[in-house]
């Protein structure tokens, strides 16, 4: 349970700037997909996108704070969409370690959840960064709206930060927006580099699991680039449209 004190704005802006970037990148879908980040020490008053906002508009003042226990959500003319109160109510509620969850649906991170293998195997730097340190979850509940496939998610993701879910998208947690945000970069960059291997049609060089552990070990070296990264977009975001402070 985190114990330091929260900047709320600073939180808002920085989950604005992971809509607007995810928008430029392609992963949005439509005016689906959600993020959110706890509020709470506990994690359960957290915050989140309102109801089928497009991401490349969301600002910071648009920020929704909802509360997962909050049994009467859904009944307000305010309410969120159900697959995201499904998914982030119930992770915040039973994974206060969740801190920020990021799930949408980029292409090759998807296209890579419609494999019978969907195995993100170890062939190179980026892929083998999620070593032991992801999750696959192998059923698909359809749109994830009912309580009982939020209840199963938020299984999956006290299990693992990173969750890719059969036949949907994915979903990364971390600390901060900053490191949710890299790890989704990078997990899609992975795809993308094992798909284009997997579609040359030539054996696949994979690491073996000590290369591949000790590979991602080598990553937590690296936690500061996750924050140099997201400041250097969001210093992109503020030259060519800083309205997402707002």
């Amino acid at each position: 349970m985190s114990t330091t004190p929260i900047d709320e704005q600073s939180l808002r802006v920085d989950l604005a700037a992971a809509f607007r970037l995810a928008a430029r990148f392609g992963w949005h879908e439509s005016v689906g997909n959600h993020f959110s980040a706890a509020l709470s020490p506990d994690g359960r008053r957290f915050l989140m996108n309102p109801k089928w906002r497009h991401f490349s508009s969301i600002r910071a003042s648009d920020l929704q704070v909802l509360d997962a226990d909050d049994s009467d959500v859904m009944n307000r003319p305010d309410a969120p969409d159900a697959s995201a109160w499904c998914i982030h109510g119930t992770a915040h509620r039973l994974v206060p370690s969740a801190r920020v969850i990021l799930h949408c649906h980029p292409i090759a991170s998807t296209t890579l959840a419609t494999l019978a293998d969907p195995r993100l195997l170890p062939i190179d730097q980026n892929t083998a960064r999620f070593f032991g340190r992801m999750a696959i979850d192998p059923e698909c509940g359809g749109i994830a709206d009912q309580q009982e496939e939020g209840d199963r998610i938020a299984r999956m993701l006290a299990t693992a930060p990173t969750l890719l879910m059969a036949n949907h998208g994915v979903t990364t947690t971390a600390t901060t927006v900053a490191e949710a945000f890299e790890d989704l970069y990078f997990f899609e960059k992975a795809a993308d580099t094992l798909l284009r291997a997997y579609a040359t049609g030539q054996p696949l060089s994979i690491m073996s699991d000590e290369i591949a552990r000790n590979t991602a070990e080598g990553w937590d070296a690296y936690r500061g680039a996750s924050f140099a990264h997201f400041d250097y977009l969001k210093s992109v975001l503020d030259r060519e449209d800083p309205s997402y402070r707002d």
